[in-house]
């Protein structure tokens, strides 16, 4: 019988040999290096430069007749199982405001599932509000005036909820208070 041969090659890239000797045999793969002399600020451009080259417009048409194919497939599956339509899952701004505002309150701990303990994530939360930051900011001047007022009320909504527990967490105790202890 033929042994097939694998579609891929594994190579020891590996610099040192397990004693700890320089191996001779690794074949040097060729990487842009930053001389030491270079200032740091040239770092990041030198990253922008190995990032790989944006998709074909050919690939992206064809990735993106193959995710419509999908989607239409499990739009099929849950209607055929009578969990609703395709449009009820469809993503739109309210949707994707109402999901970044809910993943921010369940980072900040206000709200969590029945039974369990809030786990606040503070930088987490920190983060989610400022991407709907810059979604408000990118925006600007595209929204309907529905969606803004959405926007701008979970921003300010979440951004007094980041206050009251970052200032819970950082004030101070009270003079003559006695440390918790456990």
């Amino acid at each position: 019988m033929a042994e097939k041969k694998p579609d891929f090659v594994v190579s020891d890239r590996r610099k040192f040999t397990e004693e700890g000797e320089l191996r001779t045999d690794v074949r040097e793969e060729s990487q842009p290096k930053l001389q030491s002399s270079q200032p740091a600020q040239t770092a990041a451009p030198a990253a922008e430069e190995q990032m790989p080259p944006a998709p074909t417009h050919a690939e992206q048409a064809a990735q993106h007749d193959e995710y419509r194919a999908s989607n239409k497939k499990l739009d099929d599956m849950l209607a055929a199982g009578g969990h609703g339509k395709a449009e009820d899952f469809e993503m739109t701004f309210d949707r994707l405001v109402q999901s970044l505002y809910v993943t921010a309150m369940l980072q900040l701990g206000i709200m969590h599932r029945e039974g369990e303990n809030p786990q606040p994530d503070i930088i987490g939360a920190r983060q989610t509000i400022d991407t709907l930051g810059v979604l408000k900011d990118k925006t600007k001047g595209n929204l309907t005036k529905q969606e803004e007022n959405l926007l701008q009320n979970a921003l300010f909504e979440l951004r007094m909820a980041f206050l009251e527990i970052t200032n819970a967490i950082t004030r101070a105790p009270a003079p003559g208070s006695k440390p918790v202890t456990k």
